[in-house]
């Protein structure tokens, strides 16, 4: 791969190249957020359900997991800068067509368009830092890449919010178009290109096995409320997923240069560090599914509003990660993932007491301690994950980590997402509504309101407030009782962190790929 070495002036465009990259990765850092808040308002007029709300959402993260470390390999091969460039364009054209978009399928598709440029993407910003940066300055690249990637995930809520409170729901796709051609401007007459001829072949085959395993999986979830878990074709498409992805296990395991590197997980500290990391993306990707309707529908709150109100999550998250490296260094990461965990586990629980009435204090309450518990459990993870992979296969480790984390995203939504689907239909009142306008009322709280207020129908509303929030408690206690075991899973398993780790482990991971 190509460096900067010493006795080489380094080029004097390279903060400016790295400003466009932080634009690039800000731009996919608020798109993993930023349809949450306008799922309600697009549900209402899409006429989508929950099944199909969920499917907005995963399409996106689905092809995201599915396709992060191939696409790596590709720009190892053919060059960063242009898959770079090419992963922008796709993300555009996705953007685009979302806007554009006239019924759910549109929606659906773009999002799927939008997840292949996010895969080019995400793992190619950091392989070009070695190109630009010397091994003094490299590691506050990677700081501020990371720091960028992270930030978009409280901005997407509040942009989304204010973008519908003024324009129409397809402004939170157009949103990316501006960024995107910035970005796509920038890598053209700015980054130099970069490859590494020697890198392993994308196998084809593995990447299908795992697309097809997760799609299976996730949809297999998604339709299991409606169909019924005993259902034939959801009974198949479990199956089905079992054994696509146990394919995927024993070929990478017997490949020579797996693309994932299963070995990894037989280091415990690698695996559990990992596990808990990937726990944490399960349950912030549920509960940022499952908020916005309670805030919109049930508390009454403009999008705006709504983004706004999901902050005491995102600032717990982004101060409690700030200060995580000064506790580890105390006390230990074994001790401060556990603590996290454990404190995550309680504001689920605390949450799971909410009733139509608690009103938005109880809330901030208990997602203001969430979010503590995320930023102290995700920050040490991710470092103790990385920090135990020698240097030589920093790049299939943290590829390993990430495609993790985007999975246990994906099935958060669909998982979580079925059991709120299921409670909420379960507990619905239509006692006396036509049949077409029951069906329509137990797809979602938003299509519960807008048939209360086309009919009439008294007590309609307040009942699907209340099977509403009885689904959200239902789902929070799923989060507690995951974060509890977790938790103690961390505590007995995990090593105590004082472990040396990976030399120039930072440096490794941008020249080896994020």
């Amino acid at each position: 791969m190509a460096t900067v070495t010493e006795g080489v002036r380094p080029d004097p465009r390279r903060w400016w190249a790295l400003a466009a990259l932080v634009a690039s990765m800000l731009t996919l850092g608020f798109d993993m957020t930023i349809l949450n808040v306008a799922l309600p308002t697009m549900a209402g007029q899409l006429d989508a359900g929950t099944g199909e709300q969920q499917w907005m959402a995963d399409a996106y993260v689905v092809v995201f997991a599915a396709l992060m470390l191939p696409a790596g390999l590709l720009g190892d091969r053919f060059g960063r800068r242009l898959m770079l460039i090419g992963g922008l364009g796709i993300f555009l054209a996705g953007s685009v067509v979302g806007a554009l978009a006239g019924d759910v399928s549109a929606v659906i598709a773009a999002r799927a368009v939008m997840g292949v440029g996010a895969a080019l993407v995400t793992p190619l910003a950091l392989s070009v830092l070695p190109s630009l940066f010397g091994p003094d300055e490299r590691t506050k690249a990677v700081g501020v890449i990371s720091a960028a990637s992270a930030l978009g995930l409280p901005l997407g809520p509040i942009v989304g919010g204010w973008l519908l409170d003024h324009f129409w729901w397809g402004s939170v796709f157009l949103v990316n178009v501006p960024m995107a051609a910035i970005g796509i401007a920038a890598c053209c007459f700015l980054l130099p290109e970069t490859r590494d001829p020697s890198s392993p072949k994308v196998d084809t085959v593995a990447t299908a096995l795992t697309a097809t395993g997760l799609g299976t999986l996730i949809y297999a979830i998604i339709e299991a409320p409606v169909r019924g878990w005993g259902d034939p074709l959801v009974l198949g498409m479990l199956g089905a997923s079992v054994v696509l992805i146990a394919l995927l296990v024993l070929r990478e395991r017997r490949a020579a240069r797996p693309m994932l590197d299963m070995a990894l997980l037989a280091e415990r500290r690698f695996l559990f560090n990992t596990l808990a990391a990937t726990l944490v993306m399960f349950v912030l990707s549920g509960l940022l599914f499952v908020l916005p309707p309670y805030l919109q529908a049930v508390l009454g709150h403009d999008a705006f509003g709504t983004g706004l109100r999901l902050l005491p999550m995102m600032g717990g998250l982004l101060v409690a990660a700030r200060a995580a490296q000064p506790v580890v260094a105390r006390f230990g990461a074994r001790g401060v993932v556990s603590a996290g965990l454990a404190v995550l586990a309680f504001a689920a629980l605390l949450g799971s007491r909410t009733t139509v009435e608690s009103g938005y204090g109880f809330t901030a309450l208990w997602l203001s301690v969430a979010g503590v518990g995320f930023g102290f459990c995700v920050v040490p993870a991710m470092d103790g994950a990385l920090g135990a992979l020698p240097a030589d296969r920093a790049g299939s480790g943290s590829g390993l980590l990430m495609t993790l984390r985007q999975v246990g995203g994906a099935i958060g939504i669909a998982l979580l997402g079925s059991l709120l689907a299921g409670a909420f239909r379960d507990r619905l009142d239509v006692a006396g509504l036509p049949a077409q306008a029951a069906d329509t009322a137990r797809e979602s709280v938003v299509a519960a309101h807008v048939v209360a207020e086309h009919s009439g129908a008294a007590g309609l509303a307040s009942s699907a407030n209340g099977a509403y929030v009885h689904g959200m408690g239902l789902v929070l206690l799923v989060c507690a009782v995951s974060a509890l075991v977790a938790a103690l899973a961390a505590a007995v398993f995990l090593g105590d962190g004082k472990e040396q780790r990976a030399p120039d482990m930072a440096g490794s991971m941008a020249d080896a790929r994020q």
